[in-house]
């Protein structure tokens, strides 16, 4: 494949994932990735700023999340906001069970790339809550609420990759987004 071919960025990204699943994050470099897409060094920091951030995806989850909630109708509680953001994501990660599967075991296997993941998610809840505020929820709801939210993705995301789920992810993080209702509801000291 030559180096004018589109979507270096993707090509950049798979190449990625097949190296790290087969020698390792640490044991690849760079040059590698880009030799294995079919392009240079310098491509690949034309897309992304260093090896750990081929993993992460820029902003699109972040951009999904926040735009669906930022676009939820005004009648919506801020947990039926959240539900909407949601929604919004499980439907990008549609078809592509098996390629997180894939990228989540190259990031369990390494610490900096868990810590990475971590600071992605503390992102995420900074952005949902910065949207929560300009929908007009108070603190602290407008934080706890996007806490909460992103703990929900989490461990729904987590559910959703175990080889025995097979309901897409919808149904998981409607599901725990339920539990989180009913964990919450039981009121103070119950």
């Amino acid at each position: 494949m030559g180096r004018w071919e589109p979507n270096a960025r993707g090509r950049l990204a798979e190449a990625a994932l097949e190296l790290y699943s087969e020698r390792g994050f640490e044991q690849t470099t760079v040059a590698e990735i880009a030799g294995r897409a079919g392009l240079t060094e310098r491509t690949y920091f034309r897309h992304y700023a260093d090896k750990r951030e081929v993993l992460f995806g820029g902003t699109e989850l972040q951009d999904l999340l926040v735009g669906a909630a930022a676009g939820a109708p005004e009648s919506l509680t801020p947990i039926g906001v959240l539900a909407v953001g949601l929604d919004a994501v499980s439907e990008m990660f549609e078809g592509r069970r098996a390629y997180a599967r894939k990228r989540q075991a190259v990031i369990t296997a390494n610490a900096e790339l868990r810590e990475r993941e971590l600071i992605k998610l503390a992102s995420l809840s900074a952005a949902l809550a910065g949207t929560l505020r300009r929908r007009g929820v108070p603190e602290p709801a407008a934080s706890l609420t996007a806490e909460a939210g992103i703990a929900v993705f989490k461990v729904g995301f987590e559910r959703w990759l175990e080889d025995s789920e097979e309901r897409g992810m919808a149904p998981v993080m409607r599901e725990l987004l339920d539990e989180l209702k009913a964990v919450a509801g039981g009121g103070p000291g119950s």
